[in-house]
């Protein structure tokens, strides 16, 4: 017992160091372009602190795909014109895809992020993804987001819930839910931690997750969703 205990822990801290690194490299990407400066995080600092400007700080947790809090030793990607930049300006989505005549999200699950884009495929808005992760030991399978092309065929407000998990309970918080293919949705969540980590859903931040379901996604049309790895 005592020895599968251990390898289990061993498995759990090397898919923790797998993801932790995906979003690593995520982040080394920027900071090898001109226009980025990467910065280490010091004891103490937050996204509050460090970008008191709620604009500025939205577009710089976005592009480091996360809403969870930073920490000391943890090293950011922000642009050097923050004061300047939009969010567009920061996209790592295409600014124009092929047209579908309906509007279109793109998930890229390798690039942690989404895009909305309207009916002639032009990129309107964009956003962190958290897709899912390679196992999840609480029904010991992999929970990979499912890829392919979709349709949104029901979505629920700030109440969404979970029916599912936590195992044997459900309740677990799915805001502004969006449900794509079977029990897949893109859905609000605080935990975007700048890795795939949930149980397969795509998690997206709450204030997206709003606008999306409001303003952007239409049950009385289609709204065509693209989930790519």
């Amino acid at each position: 017992m005592k020895r599968m205990m251990v390898t289990g822990l061993a498995a759990l801290l090397t898919l923790s160091f797998v993801s932790t690194s995906w979003a690593t490299r995520v982040i080394d990407s920027y900071c090898a372009q001109p226009g980025y400066d990467c910065l280490t995080v010091k004891k103490g600092q937050s996204w509050q602190s460090l970008f008191p400007d709620p604009t500025q700080r939205g577009i710089v947790m976005r592009l480091n795909r996360m809403n969870t809090p930073i920490w000391g030793g943890m090293r950011i990607v922000v642009p050097k014109n923050l004061s300047q930049a939009s969010l567009l300006d920061v996209s790592p989505m295409p600014y124009q895809i092929s047209g579908y005549g309906v509007p279109t999200i793109m998930v890229q699950l390798n690039k942690l992020a989404w895009g909305a884009y309207d009916p002639s495929g032009n990129l309107v808005r964009w956003g962190p993804v958290s897709g899912g992760k390679s196992w999840c030991p609480d029904v010991g399978s992999r929970c990979n987001t499912a890829t392919g092309n979709f349709t949104v065929y029901g979505k629920q407000g700030a109440a969404c819930k979970s029916k599912k998990f936590p195992i044997g309970r459900g309740g677990a918080p799915m805001p502004y839910c969006m449900f794509f293919h079977g029990g897949f949705a893109l859905h609000g969540s605080t935990t975007v931690p700048g890795y795939n980590a949930s149980h397969g859903c795509v998690r997206i931040f709450t204030d997206d997750a709003k606008w999306l379901n409001q303003h952007f996604v239409q049950l009385d049309a289609p709204t065509r969703v693209m989930v790519r790895n």
